[in-house]
């Protein structure tokens, strides 16, 4: 499956290395973007690969290589958070590995007209997929709290109450349509020093993963991960930024520990860790690849290996922001 154009994931030698497939396996690899993850895997003799991605894009532009996989890579066009469904309708009961690259790939951030970026002058969408409000649409409809809330959390911005009032109050003397309008409005309120991240660095990212629903989505990914994993199969995790590794090490965590009863309830029935740890410490580039690709400089990678004790039962999602509630009013 080697190609001389093959796309090569941030961290992608070492995710494969800890994925581990062998032959005749059946890997899910939830993120497909550009193919770098399930073209290593189906190098190995007899795997198969079910590659999802929501984007329609990516979909389309990886039927070559399911035309070259000789019937081993079947594509589908879904949220990851589905993957049990998926795995379902493929027909599989439990799989070997299932690997995810977590967040916006750089085919969508290098597309102006895909909206992600405030390099590029686009319209102010930011959608994964095809349905669903753009950042447009959020950038009109949301309360000034609401905006604030969003760039707070999702954006980890501590100007985001200054910010959202500039977003009000340029919105009530036209509608803020493009990257260039939105990044522009927020330079005004935060201020960066040379070397420093572009002002609208964070305020971007907050949209994105708002718009998207990203954290909810990655915390419903890796339950039914542990869902579909038959005991020995690897989870394999590749992140970008604190709030998404933050979720990813809590799981992993929380899944590789004994839980339930203590000395002031006896009575819980315990519960057996779900997961093997494999990475205590998360996986990091080395020097040379972030030199060649400095988008990797923020990528942790962590990995756990399936037991087999049930898996837990599905926990809440967290108290922030929701889309459908803010587009409403809510």
């Amino acid at each position: 499956m080697s190609s001389p154009t093959r796309h090569l994931p941030v961290l992608g030698r070492q995710a494969i290395a800890l994925l581990s497939p062998r032959e005749g396996g059946v890997y899910l690899d939830a993120t497909f973007g550009a193919g770098g993850y399930s073209r290593a895997i189906l190098d190995i003799a007899n795997t198969r690969v079910i590659g999802i991605d929501r984007d329609h894009q990516a979909i389309a532009a990886g039927s070559d290589l399911v035309e070259r996989s000789g019937g081993r890579l079947t594509l589908v066009e879904d949220r990851f958070s589905n993957l049990t469904k998926i795995c379902t309708t493929q027909g599989l009961v439990a799989i070997d590995g299932v690997v995810m690259d977590v967040g916006v790939s750089s085919m969508q951030l290098d597309a102006a007209e895909r909206g992600f970026s405030f390099r590029l002058s686009g319209p102010l969408d930011m959608r994964m997929g095809e349905g669903g409000p753009t950042a447009a649409d959020v950038i009109a409809t949301a309360s000034e709290q609401d905006l604030a809330d969003i760039i707070y959390i999702f954006g980890e911005e501590r100007h985001s109450r200054g910010v959202a009032r500039a977003i009000v109050a340029a919105r009530k003397q036209a509608p803020i349509l493009t990257t260039r309008a939105l990044a522009d409005i927020v330079a005004r309120v935060v201020r960066s020093k040379p070397g420093e991240i572009h002002p609208a660095t964070r305020t971007f990212q907050a949209l994105r993963i708002f718009v998207n629903q990203e954290l909810d989505e990655l915390h419903l990914a890796l339950e039914a991960a542990e869902r579909v994993l038959k005991p020995g199969g690897r989870l394999v995790v590749v992140s970008f930024h604190s709030l998404e590794d933050r979720i990813v090490k809590t799981f992993m965590v929380e899944r590789g520990r004994t839980q339930g009863g203590s000395r002031h309830l006896p009575q819980l029935a315990q519960v057996a860790p779900s997961f093997a740890v494999l990475t205590r410490r998360p996986v990091t580039p080395e020097d040379d690849e972030i030199a060649a690709n400095p988008r990797a400089r923020s990528a942790k990678l962590r990995a756990a290996e399936r037991t087999d004790a049930v898996a837990h039962p599905a926990g809440a999602l967290p108290a922030w922001p929701v889309l459908s509630d803010v587009m409403r009013g809510g």
